[in-house]
Parts: C-alpha cells; structure tokens; sequence
C-alpha cells in the first residue's frame, strides 16, 4: 500500500457513541442501532475484484466502518466516493479519515450519477450500499436502484446488505443478476445482494 493509504489507527472511541446516539435521533435512517462486524464487512468486502477496481462509491458510510476497509483494500489510484445525509457523519468522516482517494460528500444516493460527473470520474466499478430500504417509499427505492444501475460500468456490481429480503424483488427488476448470501456474525444477521447488470 502506499503512502497515501489510510492510516491504520483504530475507529476513534467516540464513533460508537456517534453512531449510537444518530440511530436514537433517526432510527430509520440507520436501520441498526451498532456498526457492521468485522464478519459482515469481510464477507461483503470480498465480493470486489480490488485489482480491477478503479471508481467506487459507497452509499451510508456511518462512521467510516466499511469506509476503512475499502481504503486498506483499494488500488492506490483508485478512488471511493462515499455520499452520507447525515451531516453529524459527514463532518465526522472528513475529520478521521485523511485519504486523498476518499471523496466525502454531503448528498444523496439518488444523485449518484450527477455526483461521480461533479468529480470528473467515470462510472462505477461498484457500489456498496448499506442504506435501510425497508424504510423507504417504493418510489425512492426504485429511484436509487435505476441511478444505481445507470451509475455502473457494464461489468460493475453492486452489493447491498441489509437485514430483510424486503430490497430482493426490486433489486431483480434492475438487475439481470442477483446472487444472495448471508452473514449470520452480524447484529442483526445480515443478508447480502451481489447485483450485476
């Protein structure tokens, strides 16, 4: 890895209590009251061909749980774009993590393809999302998925997890592939969605 990597210090304590008290604030946002385990971030991680991978986004970093690994694992001219509404986690990504291939943006997955343009980079090699659609209207889950699809490269992937199969039937009407898996060492258990178009 390079010079540039992410620094491999440990999350800061106070992410936990960040994160604790914004699932207390906007539960349906978050979808869980704790961070990924090591288990599900492992698990989802290894669905991406790293050697390959150039643009990468990520929709709903948090604290930067699967945000970290991604930069430990990235190409050193790659870059990730991870895009947070919730502004207590922008501030708090932007203050942690000091990577130039990071791209911290305060927005929505729905803009995905108008944010990569605003950063001058090409479509995605993957996007990984970890966004609550259960508690979304059909309409903004439909939304982000068809943005989702066009935002990707034709041999891009996107990997979801979440803890129903609630996203299953949308995610099979966008994409032509949906391989499932599922990560019991997680709280909650967490399903995981390969989406390839």
């Amino acid at each position: 890895m390079s010079s540039q990597a992410v620094q491999k210090s440990a999350v800061q304590p106070s992410s936990a209590a960040l994160f604790a008290r914004n699932f207390l604030k906007y539960p349906v946002m978050l979808g869980s009251v704790i961070p990924s385990s090591r288990f599900l971030v492992k698990h989802l991680l290894n669905e991406i061909e790293w050697d390959r991978a150039r643009v990468l986004v990520e929709f709903g970093p948090g604290v930067g749980t699967i945000t970290r690994e991604m930069l430990k694992r990235m190409r050193s001219d790659a870059t990730l774009v991870v895009i947070e509404t919730n502004h207590e986690f922008v501030q708090y990504l932007g203050g942690t993590l000091r990577d130039p291939r990071l791209r911290v943006v305060h927005g929505s997955a729905v803009h995905v393809r108008q944010i990569l343009s605003e950063h001058g980079l090409a479509p995605a090699d993957c996007i990984v999302s970890s966004i609550p659609y259960s508690f979304m209207s059909d309409s903004l889950r439909r939304e982000i998925l068809s943005e989702s699809r066009r935002a990707l490269k034709e041999r891009g992937s996107m990997l979801v997890f979440q803890y129903t199969r609630t996203i299953l039937p949308y995610l099979q009407s966008y994409f032509s592939s949906v391989r499932q898996g599922f990560q019991i060492f997680n709280i909650l258990p967490a399903r995981i969605f390969r989406c390839t178009p």
